[in-house]
């Protein structure tokens, strides 16, 4: 199914807030919605994670000022025409759109006249460029409130670096462009589902990169949703065959965990992060034999 423009999207609606909403109210409607249809909550629905990218996207904007704003422009403008075109029969209505359509053309010359869909489409690009720190915290913490209520304090061990994720794209050899994508713009895709710990695009192989990311869920929802650009879509798989989690305890079994097991925990994690730069150098020897 197409995306939807956000001008054609009801942001308060999704969130279930007035328009009147504050940031307080706003991320306080979010984290009740986000529990509710969360990937990890409902894996038999094939639409939680597209619910859950739209609560994602909502949030994002009606939390940034600058976006917000632009937003509420264009619904109020929405709203007011389509009340306007109620009140109108049909042969001013005609008159009134030619009218608006000359000046519409005579605006379209004029670069420092943006019409207030355009003002809103450039704040949408710039949250995109600068990803949202407010939304990667709210994330998070649903996040770990799921895996709270999920796993208690026996949570299954996350090795990210194995489950790396090859990324491929149709590019000719000698093609500058690399079919359209650099690493600022596959960050730019692939930033919305979570932190991203190594991207990687080969420097020898065009239309081919690794990327892993520093969560499961993250990892899945790449795999599942990414398509990257309409005219030269991205194909994410495993690079392993596929996803691998550490072993769990069984459920119902009482947990054993230690004070020296906490300790354990906190000094592998320090002994990956001093490794990070020997898993770099092993993703693109792997990388470079695919």
């Amino acid at each position: 199914m197409a995306k939807k423009n956000i001008e054609d999207v009801d942001l308060y609606a999704i969130l279930d807030v007035q328009i009147s909403a504050t940031e307080s109210e706003i991320k306080k409607a979010y984290r009740k919605k986000a529990l509710q249809c969360h990937p990890d909550k409902n894996p038999d629905d094939p639409k939680a994670a597209e619910t859950f990218h739209e609560l994602s996207r909502a949030l994002e904007i009606l939390t940034d000022a600058g976006a917000r704003t632009a937003y509420d422009k264009v619904l109020k403008a929405k709203a007011a025409a389509k009340l306007r075109h109620k009140q109108l029969d049909s042969k001013r209505q005609k008159l009134k759109e030619d009218l608006e359509r000359r000046e519409r053309e005579a605006a379209s010359g004029k670069d420092s006249k943006l019409t207030d869909e355009q003002k809103l489409a450039a704040e949408i690009q710039r949250l995109q460029k600068e990803g949202s720190r407010l939304l990667q915290e709210e994330q998070q913490r649903i996040k770990e409130e799921i895996r709270r209520n999920k796993f208690g304090l026996n949570e299954p061990y996350w090795d990210p670096s194995l489950n790396r994720i090859k990324i491929k794209w149709k590019a000719d050899k000698n093609d500058p462009n690399n079919g359209g994508y650099d690493e600022p713009s596959l960050r730019r895709f692939l930033k919305k589902y979570g932190n991203i710990s190594v991207l990687i695009i080969s420097p020898k192989k065009k239309g081919s990169a690794l990327v892993e990311f520093t969560t499961k869920e993250a990892s899945e929802m790449a795999v599942e949703l990414e398509k990257g650009l309409a005219e030269n879509p991205l194909t994410l798989k495993w690079l392993n065959e596929r996803p691998v989690l550490t072993t769990k305890r069984e459920q119902g079994a009482p947990s054993l965990l230690t004070e020296r097991d906490y300790e354990s925990i906190v000094l592998t994690k320090m002994r990956q992060a001093a490794e990070r730069q020997r898993l770099m150098e092993e993703m693109m020897k792997e990388h470079q034999g695919l």
